[in-house]
């Protein structure tokens, strides 16, 4: 057998890195869904975590994430890579979600979803959120507590109560839409925020922005949205949602 010669191409499409997981069946797809044909190329790792999602559990989780990125292919820049877990980066902290990532793999950018889910309600101009969770109420309310800050206040929440992330997987876009719903009975909500990567949220959102005449999204949007902006994508993203289309007025070109 001969040797034979060959090129090595280019560096290509911008990268970005998604850390799911291990019990999550809903985040890979919605962000490949999310980014569909664009030119981005997304590796996925999983990081360890149990079948229910407690405190403890996520206390665990926060230990196994340096692994889990440093399981990202080495070679690839990443201009972004986002940790799909809303509840475990409100219980582990923002800033030491990032600097675990950080210290697995170098990334320009760490996205997360709840600090993505914040800067979507300042970026449509939320002010009074409702808010859906599967989670029980140990797991639940800190998420909810989480958004007080900065004006912005959760008005209305509601919880599946629900602990088995395989059960969360399950819950029926009839059931989200009727906690949707609920959180907009009193009229004091100007969006809704569908929390958790695991709850299948995307087919649910146009119909309920339609149907309530206000911004709705999820974790798996709100992570998505954070990632290409971070990477400069902004354009990057597919689907007919709110926040997909809105611009604010201080971004508009005039031609």
């Amino acid at each position: 057998m001969s040797s034979f010669p060959y090129d090595l191409s280019a560096p290509g499409a911008p990268v970005l890195g998604l850390i799911v997981l291990q019990t999550d069946e809903t985040i890979e797809g919605d962000i490949l869904r999310l980014f569909g044909s664009s030119a981005v190329r997304i590796y996925v790792s999983r990081v360890r975590a149990g079948a229910a999602v407690t405190p403890a559990m996520i206390a665990q989780m926060a230990l196994d994430l340096p692994e889990a990125a440093s399981m990202l292919p080495q070679t690839p820049h990443y201009a972004a890579v986002g940790y799909g877990c809303t509840s475990g980066t409100t219980l582990i902290g923002v800033d030491r979600v990032a600097e675990l990532i950080r210290s697995g793999r170098h990334t320009d950018a760490v996205c997360d979803p709840l600090s993505a889910a914040r800067a979507v309600c300042a970026h449509l101009g939320i002010r009074r959120l409702g808010l859906v969770s599967p989670y029980r109420a140990d797991v639940a309310q800190p998420v909810s507590d989480a958004f007080e800050t900065d004006g912005l206040k959760v008005t209305r929440a509601v919880h599946f109560g629900e602990e088995v992330e395989a059960n969360v997987a399950r819950i029926t876009a009839d059931s989200v839409m009727a906690a949707a719903r609920e959180v907009t009975r009193h009229g004091d909500v100007d969006g809704i925020f569908l929390s958790c990567t695991n709850l299948r949220t995307l087919d649910v959102i146009g119909p309920l922005e339609r149907e309530l005449g206000l911004p709705v999204f999820g974790s798996n949007l709100a992570l998505a949205w954070s990632m290409a902006r971070a990477a400069g994508l902004d354009s990057a993203l597919n689907g007919d949602f709110s926040l997909l289309r809105f611009q604010r007025p201080e971004v508009l070109v005039s031609g």
